[in-house]
Formats: C-alpha cells, structure tokens, sequence
C-alpha cells in the first residue's frame, strides 16, 4: 500500500466515517474509493484535491508523510498552503528540536518546505523550551555576536509578520541570502529593516515577499569553550570607541 491509502485509512478511522460516507462526500462511489484506500488504483488530481480538502490536509503530507506518527491537531499552518512538521515529543514528552547542520544549512532552503527531509534530522529535547515549535540554526561568520562558529541557535517558528518585536533577534530565511541572523530595528507594510549586532555592518532591508520562515531566538547552544582572552568583544568596542574620541580631540587641537 501506498502511503496515501494508508493515510486515507488511518484519517477514515479517525473520524469513525464509513468508506460509503466518504464516497459519498466525495462525490465517487464506494467501490471507486475502496480501490484508492487499498492501493489498488491511484486517484486523479482532482479527486486528490477534494480529499485534501476533505480532511484539510496539504496534498504534500497526504503523499509524502506518515500522518499516524503526528497529532493532527498539532499541525501549523503556514503561508502558502505548507504545513511544517508538527510538534513531536520525545519519551519523555519533551519536544522534539531539529538541528540544521553547518553542512546542511545550504540545503534547507530547497528542503525546508520537505517532510522527508525535515524529518530525516537529528533532533534534542530540552525540558525549558515548551509550546512552541523550536528548531536550531548554526552560527557562522562575524555578524552574529556574540555567538561563535560552531554555536547553534535555536529558535522558535513565528507564524506572522505581525508577531515581530523590535530591538529582539530573529533567524530569517530568506530566498536570497538563506539563513540569517538579525536583530529587527522596524518594520513596514512591505519590509523589515534587520541590524547585525556587529557594528561594523550597516542595517538594511529585507522585503516580506523575500523571507521564507522566522524563527524567533530561544536560547543558544554552545559547543566550544568561551574565549578566555580579556579582550571580549565588549572590552573592543570600548576601546575602539575610546580611540575615536582621542583622534577626534587631536583634530580639534590641530585646529
């Protein structure tokens, strides 16, 4: 069988609906449904989308993903008609956390929207992160302090626009520049104007028709020891901001 007839059965058996009921809520007869239940035939699109629309489940994950292993009523919705992994737990009833690999981060942009790829990544629970779907991201590259390489960010998926605050950090995925790390300044009806906490990279925008997913910043996940040097990213800024002022006296002297 396969993994359609299986998820008709197993959705049938959720509502306690005959196969009769069904076909006649379809539209189709019985014996036509009974051959897309067990396999035997595979239904056209158009009777597809009217399952799909039947049991309001995306056609991705009607074909795709096992939907016996998920609670249906943990489904989220997204844009666009996706739907994300629902919320999965652990033994332990802990929620289940995807980690993105460095290697991998480059394929979550044509994987993120995948059920099989999504669920073919390993995963962490942590007890202090509940209601909520929460996924981690790799820090890379200098505009993420005080995060390091090798650090992983884990954050939790936000459904709207609406729901973004200023001066708090979000990972943006975005069509153009994949995963990011920023912290909003503002928004508009149109685009979002992010900042690195690294000062020496300006603010820009990011239209909302460019950006894919957002995750809001949870907690991090350290995987090296903290930089014992005095020099502390905080101490350096200090210090730069000291050398401006001297500089900036010594024109004035010269004057």
């Amino acid at each position: 069988m396969s993994i359609l007839s299986e998820n008709m059965r197993y959705l049938r058996g959720q509502q306690k609906y005959s196969q009769q009921k069904i076909a006649d809520d379809l539209l189709i007869t019985r014996g036509r449904y009974a051959k897309y239940e067990d396999g035997s035939s595979e239904p056209p699109i158009e009777i597809l989308l009217r399952i799909s629309k039947y049991y309001r489940i995306t056609i991705d994950l009607l074909v795709a993903l096992d939907l016996s292993k998920y609670p249906l009523e943990k489904m989220m919705k997204l844009p666009d008609n996706r739907t994300i992994l629902p919320i999965t737990v652990d033994e332990k009833g802990e929620n289940k956390i995807e980690i993105i690999p460095e290697k991998a981060q480059m394929g979550y942009l044509q994987g993120y929207s995948d059920p099989e790829y999504i669920e073919k990544l390993q995963t962490i629970s942590l007890p202090f992160l509940r209601n909520g779907k929460f996924r981690a991201f790799p820090a890379s590259g200098d505009s993420m302090p005080p995060f390091k390489n090798g650090t992983f960010i884990v954050g939790k998926y936000v459904e709207n626009v609406s729901e973004l605050k200023s001066n708090k950090t979000y990972i943006f995925i975005t069509r153009n520049e994949g995963v990011v790390y920023k912290r909003l300044e503002k928004k508009t009806l149109k685009n979002i104007t992010v900042s690195s906490d690294n000062d020496f990279y300006e603010p820009y925008e990011i239209k909302l028709s460019q950006i894919l997913e957002i995750w809001e910043y949870a907690c991090s996940i350290n995987t090296e020891e903290p930089d014992q040097s005095p020099l502390d990213m905080i101490g350096i800024k200090e210090i730069l901001l000291l050398m401006k002022k001297e500089i900036t006296d010594l024109k004035r002297i010269k004057k």
